[in-house]
């Protein structure tokens, strides 16, 4: 058995495994483990040929993720994984139905659910409860001019200038934030798929999103920044990179609220098509 940290020359092993997994969940992508590998502690186990990653939960849990192809897993390696690292997480729905009630216990905690939105949603921000999303949006468009730049290593300058300027708005210190993922994830665009828009508002850097197609059908938005003194700007850019996607996507994954009030709230005034579910799994007391 083979335990390294995470870094990024795993990427060559991990990358592709994780995409093919084909969940929508946020935790299988290699730039989202990368980024916030220190925060996590993630580390890699290669065990006779299974790859596992291990780390801790945002509530301070230590876990495994068992990183299986198999549309079935290999109960006997997860009996042994567990009895190591005490859970399995995050575990989809496609395999709850191999643990059983009266050996494991499975659940969830609502604080680690991805918010999961259709492309057509965002795009349209269509029905009453997101009224107030196409009013905000008409405001900006019709208070601002803007240009959209395709995020690459031309415009990595303003995007740096964008992510100052939204710290500094803030009043927090960077290690309150996520800072140091956002700014790093500019030096590994390329490395980690990386790819998204920067939007320049009236002459000046406003704002930008950056993410990943995680799956066949899903982008996850690892990063959006937008300067508040644009009104309206986040409804414009969730709406913007939604009408500019591939079309083969069709959800967005904004992922997990980390249990605060305020990206809860913000997050559920979307109104989410699905939430992505992470369970947990351990044995039975």
């Amino acid at each position: 058995m083979v335990i390294e940290n995470l870094d990024l020359k795993h990427r060559e092993l991990l990358q592709d495994k994780l995409y093919n997994i084909k969940v929508r969940l946020s935790e299988f992508s290699f730039a989202n483990l990368y980024l916030f590998r220190k925060s996590h502690d993630y580390r890699v186990i290669q065990d006779d040929g299974c790859l596992f990653i291990t780390g801790m939960t945002n509530d301070k849990m230590q876990f495994v993720l068992p990183l299986c192809e198999q549309y079935e897993p290999d109960m006997d390696k997860m009996r042994i994984m567990l009895s190591e690292y005490k859970m399995l997480f995050p575990v989809g729905d496609c395999w709850l139905k191999y643990f059983d009630e009266n050996e494991f216990e499975v659940y969830h905690n609502k604080d680690d659910s991805d918010y999961i939105y259709t492309v057509e949603q965002m795009a349209t921000y269509s029905g009453r409860d997101l009224s107030k999303k196409r009013n905000l949006l008409k405001q900006f468009l019709e208070s601002y001019t803007y240009e959209r730049k395709p995020f690459d290593q031309d415009n990595i300058s303003e995007a740096r200038e964008i992510l100052q300027n939204w710290q500094n708005e803030l009043n927090l210190s960077p290690e309150e934030t996520d800072f140091h993922s956002a700014s790093e994830a500019f030096d590994y665009m390329e490395e980690l798929r990386l790819n998204g828009y920067i939007y320049i508002v009236d002459g000046k850097p406003a704002g930008y999103v950056l993410g990943e197609e995680i799956s066949e059908d899903t982008y996850a938005l690892h990063f959006a920044k937008g300067l508040k003194s644009y009104k309206g700007i986040y409804q414009f850019m969730y709406n913007d990179l939604a009408k500019n996607l591939d079309e083969k996507i069709k959800y967005i994954n904004f992922e997990q609220d980390l249990g605060l009030q305020s990206l809860r709230q913000a997050k559920s005034s979307y109104k989410p098509d699905h939430m992505g579910e992470k369970y947990r799994v351990r044995f039975a007391e």
